[in-house]
């Protein structure tokens, strides 16, 4: 099991709602930080990435499970996971801690871009094969969830 702590950051009292919770939206922001360092962790990402290819990592879809509440201050740690990924996708999971409790979990699934081609590509053969390395065996019991109400 590849548990990846690529992310810290203090919570911004700008994050805060009228509460004084972390703002869902911020959980948002603060968890695509952690997946830049997924990214950069294996050689996916920045300007240079960019420029020598033309090719980033979009998001194109997301399940945040909100644990409980987050306020400030807090130092928020990211345990991040590759969760399976193929040549043009990538499918990522992390778990947002403070203090060492579970406050969220984060999964989302990326698509490897070729911005100058307007289409999906394959990411480089060493990231490929760094990702197969870092792929969990076995996925948390949260993952692949969907948002329902059970029906009776």
């Amino acid at each position: 099991m590849t548990i990846l702590k690529l992310h810290s950051e203090p919570v911004q009292d700008s994050w805060l709602d009228f509460y004084g919770h972390l703002n869902e939206g911020y959980y948002v922001v603060a968890f695509s930080n952690a997946t830049w360092a997924v990214q950069e962790h294996f050689g996916v990402s920045g300007t240079d990435y960019f420029q020598a290819t033309g090719c980033a990592l979009y998001t194109v879809e997301t399940h945040i499970r909100y644990l409980d509440d987050v306020r400030a201050p807090a130092n928020l740690e990211f345990e991040s996971m590759v969760l399976g990924s193929d040549a043009k996708k990538l499918h990522l999971a992390h778990v947002l801690k403070v203090d060492g409790t579970e406050k969220a979990t984060f999964e989302c699934l990326l698509l490897h871009f070729d911005t100058r081609e307007g289409r999906t590509a394959p990411m480089p053969e060493a990231t490929q094969a760094m990702l197969r390395d870092a792929t969990m065996a076995k996925l948390p019991d949260w993952s692949g969830r969907s948002v329902s109400i059970a029906k009776k």
